[in-house]
């Protein structure tokens, strides 16, 4: 184990500062909190090998002990992985990280943004690095996702990414599996990229890289701008159901009968409530 780092902030987990707040989204999405007898428990994170550098750094800014171990094991993607687990017992740890919004036991669907000041950014950045990704579509287009069975999660990257780039994302869960799964593309992918990946910010290598080189993306001259959404207000909701007809919506709204037929669809099938008249 490497030895801590008496430099480290003497406050565990003051939220306001951006390493703990990188460090405490990046546990909320890919730690675990375990609860044995007794006040027996542990915080834990596997992590790829190639990753190891960041459980290090965790370890420095833990000034409770805690230790790096290493395996090998066979899974449905590899014959052979390597990965890396980071883990803390101290019950004071342990507390500290629960009461901040780490619960014990399975959280996916809970977990939500710290109720106290924190480094927003910081604290994002974790949550993609842990169960985000970045990179290139086979277009060849850049782009920033996030997977997340949390409501409260999705709900608070559209909010952030809407108002950092004026860019608005809807949150409903896929039927396949029930998870959020929120993408921004082009544009706006590289400003959401630049502004949680900073030069100096705590991340993983990896994706610390990809944020910078799909910043050299140009959009070509010839790829059109698709316009902003308009949103359904509750006012075209009811108009489009009175009028029951795509085409004659179309006109009313200043709509694309596509976008109206389609709405009238999510009405029928139940995915969407119908307004009251």
């Amino acid at each position: 184990m490497a030895d801590q780092d008496p430099s480290a902030p003497a406050r565990f987990m003051d939220l306001q500062d951006p390493r703990y707040a990188y460090m405490f989204g990046f546990l909320q999405a890919d730690g675990h909190l375990a609860q044995g007898r007794g006040q027996k428990g542990k915080l834990a994170t596997e992590i790829q090998m190639r990753d190891i550098h960041i459980l290090r750094e965790f370890q420095q800014l833990t000034p409770y002990y805690s230790s790096i171990t290493e395996r090998v094991r066979s899974t449905n993607f590899a014959a052979s992985s390597r990965t890396a687990t980071w883990t803390v017992c101290s019950l004071e740890a342990r507390t500290i990280v629960n009461e901040l919004g780490i619960p014990y036991g399975k959280k996916s669907l809970t977990i939500k943004p710290p109720q106290t000041d924190f480094s927003r950014p910081d604290y994002l950045r974790g949550i993609i690095d842990a169960d985000g990704s970045l990179g290139w579509t086979a277009q060849g287009w850049p782009y920033l996702s996030l997977v997340s069975a949390s409501t409260a999660i999705a709900a608070y990257l559209c909010d952030y990414g809407k108002k950092l780039t004026g860019t608005e994302r809807t949150t409903s869960r896929n039927t396949r599996d029930g998870v959020y799964n929120i993408c921004y593309y082009t544009e706006t992918a590289q400003q959401l990229a630049a502004h949680l990946y900073y030069d100096g910010c705590l991340a993983l290598d990896h994706k610390k890289a990809k944020a910078d080189a799909i910043q050299g993306w140009v959009r070509p001259a010839d790829m059109r701008i698709a316009p902003p959404r308009r949103r359904w207000t509750a006012q075209d909701d009811q108009e489009l159901v009175r009028l029951n007809d795509p085409a004659a919506a179309a006109i009313a709204l200043d709509r694309t009968e596509q976008s109206c037929a389609m709405r009238l669809w999510r009405f029928r099938s139940g995915r969407v409530a119908t307004p009251p008249q």
